[in-house]
């Protein structure tokens, strides 16, 4: 047995075929500005840091000196860093025995070249067998450690000669190695020995050896008893 169903007829209704029709959105507003910085912060601020810190390692790589590079020489100031006034300076040695004592009106130290100034010095050395050595100049210079000592202006230094016998140095520059005792100058100096004297151009003392070396036009008066002493000119 079949069915039949009649439906009414429906109208007809059109259909668009194509995109389909949306309301238009308002435009979009910028960003504000601060905004807009935090974002770009946001994205490169990682890498930013990163080459920064590649940059520092580099720079501090190029400028740490090696174990082997010698440091920095300091620079000689101008000017003194300390002085002092009417001053005594003694120099012991291992052995706690005086080796040397220094005075003078004034002492000026210098940094970087280890160089110390003083006026009106006056020095006495004591060698390791007791001889006593006396030295005085208008101006002194010594190094730091006190080993060398340069006098300037109405110099003078008495000792006393391998034999005990008196010797004296006089010029205007005398340069005395307190460690090797040798009293040296390039400038005409005055020599007295055992009660003889010699003028010279110049001179090297070397006490351990007992030689005297007068250098350049030399005029002497020798005693007889000195005669046989030790004493040239190259």
């Amino acid at each position: 047995m079949a069915l039949e169903l009649h439906l009414p007829d429906l109208p007809d209704v059109p259909i668009a075929l194509g995109p389909v029709a949306r309301r238009d959105l308002p435009p979009r507003q910028p960003l504000p500005w601060h905004q807009r910085l935090r974002d770009l912060l946001g994205t490169y601020l990682p890498l930013v840091l990163m080459l920064l810190l590649a940059l520092g390692t580099w720079w501090l790589a190029r400028n740490t000196p090696g174990a082997d590079e010698p440091a920095p020489a300091v620079a000689e100031r101008a000017e003194p860093d300390y002085t002092m006034q009417e001053f005594v300076v003694e120099r012991f040695g291992k052995d706690g025995r005086l080796k040397a004592r220094v005075q003078g009106e004034q002492l000026r130290h210098y940094t970087g070249a280890e160089r110390i100034e003083i006026d009106r010095a006056r020095v006495r050395a004591v060698s390791e067998d007791g001889r006593i050595t006396l030295a005085q100049a208008r101006r002194a210079i010594t190094n730091g450690d006190g080993s060398e000592l340069q006098l300037l202006g109405d110099a003078r230094v008495t000792s006393t000669g391998p034999k005990g016998e008196p010797i004296e140095f006089r010029g205007e520059f005398l340069h005395a190695f307190l460690d090797t005792e040798r009293v040296r100058s390039h400038l005409p100096v005055t020599v007295w020995r055992d009660g003889s004297e010699f003028h010279a151009a110049g001179m090297d003392y070397d006490h351990l050896s007992g030689m005297l070396q007068l250098q350049g036009r030399m005029r002497a008066v020798i005693q007889p008893r000195a005669a046989g002493a030790a004493a040239k000119a190259p």
